[in-house]
Parts: C-alpha cells; structure tokens; sequence
C-alpha cells in the first residue's frame, strides 16, 4: 500500500479507539447505575432498571445506531455528528449488558458481609462503598474485559454512518487497490493487536485489585496476608465511630 492508503488506515485506528474510548465510558458508568439501581430496595427503582435492561439488550445494536443517528436528532430539531451518536447508542447498548455483570457481582457478595455492615450502623451508602464494591469490583473485570473486547468489534458498526473507523477506511482502501484478502487480513491483525492489548490491561487491573484484597488471581502466586482490620476502610471507618 502507499504511504496515503496508510495512514487512511491509521486514521481509521484513531477514530476506532476514542469511539471505543467514550463508548466504554459510558457504558461503564450506565453498567454501575444501573446494576446498583437492580439492588436497590425500593420495587419501582428495581423495576425502571429491569426495564431499561431489558429494552436495550432485546435490540440490534445495529438498529438503535440507526435510531439515534436518523431517528432521534429529526423528532428533537437537532444532529448528532457520527462520533456522538455512535458513542451514544454503542454506549447505552452494551452498558446494558454490563449492568447485569454489576448486578450478579453484588448479589455474590458474601451476605454476612452486608449483616456486619448494618450490625456496625453503617448507612446503606457505607454498605455499597465500603464493603459491596470493594469485594464485587475485581469479580467484574473478567466479565468487564470480555465485554470491552466485544465493544471493541462492535465500534465496527458506526461504518453503516459513513465514519471514518477503522472498517470503514480498510473498505475504501479496498476499493482503492482491488485487493479484498490483503486488506482484511491486515484489518483482522489491527483489530486482535487492540484486542489482545486491552486483555492484557485487563487482567494487570484485576491483579492489582484482588491483590489489595489478599487474593490471588488464577494462575499462582504467593499468596498475601489478609489485611487486618483497623488497616481497611471498614475497619477505620467502624474505629472512627467509637
């Protein structure tokens, strides 16, 4: 390829990874809202975040880049450039699935573990902050990262708007050259080089957070004393009230 196909293709990796970059955090941040709100004790919190779970995991994310790209910006006066409404749709979308990871994981917490928060008077904030998230959090990263690898691929879609993604640039270089193995077998390669990249960023994070709870990840290890109690936000905080 010549050095202008290249960095057509390099574009399309830039423009790959900020969408994957602000999809991701959205999705994260509706994975936590929501699956926190599927805990909650109030029937109608549990049912609005049931309901939206449901609703976005039950449609082609496809269709619902679609929707926001034609269909909403008309009904409001408005349009969402390709970055924001991909971000938007890719984001709600598999946020949805992710809230579900957020909900198993707090549910698997042991609940003597909720009984000794509520015998030490800690407000069901402290409960979630202190002793739910700290234990749930490094159980989600394995699903976490399995979802980001699948958002990853699923950035490939946005090409439907014309955005100059990765797929959308190895299509016009294609074109370009008349050469269909060439150039999708160097996009394929692109796309495991990032995915295999975030596997690998992944599972330092879920070393690091199982090691700050004294447990050691799959795959051996010196296994590290358990933290004593006054040393752990718990214990500071139940020190604190006495």
């Amino acid at each position: 390829m010549t050095s202008g196909l290249w960095e057509l293709v390099l574009k399309g990796i830039w423009v790959t990874v900020q969408l994957l970059v602000f999809s991701a955090a959205l999705a994260a941040a509706v994975s936590f809202v929501v699956g926190i709100a599927r805990t909650h004790r109030l029937w109608i919190v549990r049912f609005l975040a049931g309901f939206y779970t449901e609703v976005f995991r039950g449609t082609s994310a496809l269709i619902m880049i679609f929707w926001v790209f034609f269909v909403l910006p008309p009904a409001f006066g408005w349009q969402l450039v390709p970055m924001w409404a991909g971000t938007l749709a890719l984001g709600l979308t598999y946020g949805a699935y992710g809230s579900e990871i957020v909900r198993g994981a707090l549910s698997s917490v042991d609940p003597a573990q909720r009984e000794g928060g509520i015998a030490l008077s800690f407000t069901p904030w402290q409960r979630l902050r202190l002793i739910l998230l700290p234990q749930a959090v490094p159980e989600m990263i394995p699903p976490f990262s399995n979802l980001l690898i699948e958002l990853l691929k699923g950035t490939a879609l946005v090409s439907v708007m014309g955005m100059g993604d990765l797929a959308f640039s190895g299509n016009l270089v294609r074109l370009a050259l008349q050469e269909s193995a060439e150039i999708y077998t160097y996009i394929l390669l692109i796309y495991f080089v990032i995915a295999f990249l975030l596997t690998r960023v992944m599972r330092g994070l879920e070393k690091k957070l199982k090691a700050g709870l004294g447990r050691v990840p799959e795959g051996g290890g010196k296994k590290l004393p358990a933290p004593r109690p006054e040393t752990t936000a718990v214990g500071a905080e139940a020190a604190g009230g006495r």
